[in-house]
């Protein structure tokens, strides 16, 4: 293997890892404010409850999370200092925003959050995991500002002189068309899978004898994260629909890639359901196909034309010279697949388990329990295909249009170097995967605590030269 296809290997598994933690992180934050704020207002010692117990899963989470995403963006120095020498001035600006402002927020609200149970009034405790959510929000438009900026870069002038991309308009990038559906899709993704985590966790109490005393509190969780889940997923299928068309514009090879489209379609193009084809995929053996909803999904037209891969290589040869412009199809074929029906399937799993357990009813448990169980397993392979599918689709290029991804390779780094550190990165990846799940596993089978109501703290009424209490 070569260096490049070792760094590829090696950003694909840490990104991918990676995201396995960010949106049910961004996504609990909100649950758990919401929970919060219920508790505040009504006084229901469940609410409570369901707020710490969620609150010491997303801890875990979350410090799983930051470690990985440091090492993630130590790889554009380790494996890609071309590509970083490249956007360098470009992505100087939204990272280090997302750096200073946003993280910071979220790390010191969260603190505040923590340790300020007995110091804090009721609300402003509460005020700080909304706080939280807000950074983790500001977190995820900086970040995804730069993300797309690599999917269609705006704002910008190419440096002959130095060979960089040079920001000019700082506006351009971080309200860029992908941008403006990239975020709400990703967001209410995030949404959808802290839902079906507090459908699954609860669910997996709810049907636990050990726990049968909580099951009425457990059957309240389950009946909020199936709503968060199904609203969600409905705001994932419309901010998908509005993506699938800017994607068709901007990038209309990997439309055409997601598709198997190898020729242009003059209106009316079917939406490919599941096809069989030959070994190099450019024959179609047996397709099951939806007329016209292809053109829809590209253009909001049942009669627009979607382009087909075939003319676009030529196009793109022709305007960028002599290559092979062409994704990898059968991934991009059924990531984009998996990506949809598992996000179908999570949103209607939320709807079956509302209905059946509407009104106070009692289905069961069983039946309930695995159901809930399989739907944030659901919500988070279908988020980790959406970003192999939106990465993978973009291949050659790692700026579209300005930087293939080979020219983005570290020129210093042996095969040796790099195949260390994915050897390395994986094993100490795998390690803390199995401490994540552990903790998990442990704090999940526990449940919730007894209520305890943390002291009534009003403004100015504290002393404030008592310690701060670690909450958990």
């Amino acid at each position: 293997m070569e260096v490049l296809d070792i760094a590829r290997w090696q950003f694909g598994i840490i990104t991918v890892y990676h995201f396995l933690f960010v949106p049910l992180s961004i996504g609990l934050t909100a649950v758990i404010a919401g929970l919060e704020t219920a508790w505040v207002r009504t006084r229901n010692e469940d609410y409570l409850r369901l707020t710490k117990f969620f609150g010491k899963l997303f801890l875990i989470n979350f410090a799983i999370g930051v470690v990985t995403g440091i090492v993630q963006e130590f790889q554009f120095g380790m494996n890609w200092s071309d590509y970083s020498r490249f956007v360098g001035d470009v992505f100087g600006a939204p990272l280090a925003i997302e750096g200073l402002l946003a993280f910071f927020m979220e790390s010191t609200f969260l603190g505040l959050w923590i340790f300020g149970w007995d110091k804090l009034p009721r609300g402003l405790h509460a005020a700080c995991m909304w706080t939280v959510h807000v950074g983790t929000l500001a977190s995820s438009w900086f970040i995804l500002a730069a993300n797309s900026w690599m999917q269609h870069p705006v704002g910008y002038r190419f440096n002959e002189e130095s060979g960089r991309a040079e920001l000019t308009d700082f506006w351009a990038v971080m309200f860029n068309k992908v941008q403006l559906v990239t975020f709400p899709h990703v967001i209410f993704a995030a949404y959808m899978t802290a839902g079906a985590f507090l459908l699954g966790v609860s669910a997996y109490l709810y049907m636990r004898r050990k726990h049968e005393a909580d099951r009425p509190m457990y059957h309240r969780a389950i009946r909020i994260g199936a709503a968060i889940t199904l609203l969600a997923g409905i705001g994932v299928a419309v901010t998908g629909d509005l993506q699938g068309k800017v994607m068709t514009e901007v990038q209309p090879m990997k439309m055409a890639a997601a598709e198997g489209l190898y020729e242009t379609s003059e209106g009316c193009a079917p939406f490919s359901v599941l096809t069989v084809g030959t070994p190099d995929g450019e024959h179609e053996k047996f397709a099951i196909t939806v007329p016209c909803l292809l053109s829809f999904l590209g253009t909001g037209s049942f009669d627009g034309t979607v382009q087909g891969i075939n003319p676009l290589k030529e196009e793109y040869s022709q305007t960028y010279g002599e290559a092979d412009y062409t994704p990898v199809i059968p991934v991009t074929y059924w990531s984009f697949r998996f990506m949809m029906g598992l996000g179908m399937f999570a949103a209607a799993g939320a709807a079956l388990i509302l209905w059946l357990t509407r009104r106070g009813r009692t289905p069961s448990v069983r039946w309930v329990g695995w159901l809930g169980l399989s739907l944030p397993i659901a919500t988070t392979l279908a988020s980790s295909w959406g970003w192999i599918f939106t990465e993978m689709g973009r291949q050659p290029w790692v700026v579209f249009g300005l930087m293939r991804t080979e020219d983005a390779v570290s020129p210093g780094v042996s095969v040796f170097e790099a195949a260390t550190s994915l050897i390395v990165l994986t094993l100490l990846y795998a390690v803390l995967f199995v401490i994540e799940m552990k903790l998990l596993v442990t704090y999940i089978r526990k449940g919730a605590d007894p209520f305890v109501e943390p002291p009534d703290v009003t403004v100015g009424g504290a002393d404030d030269d008592r310690p701060l209490t670690f909450a958990y």
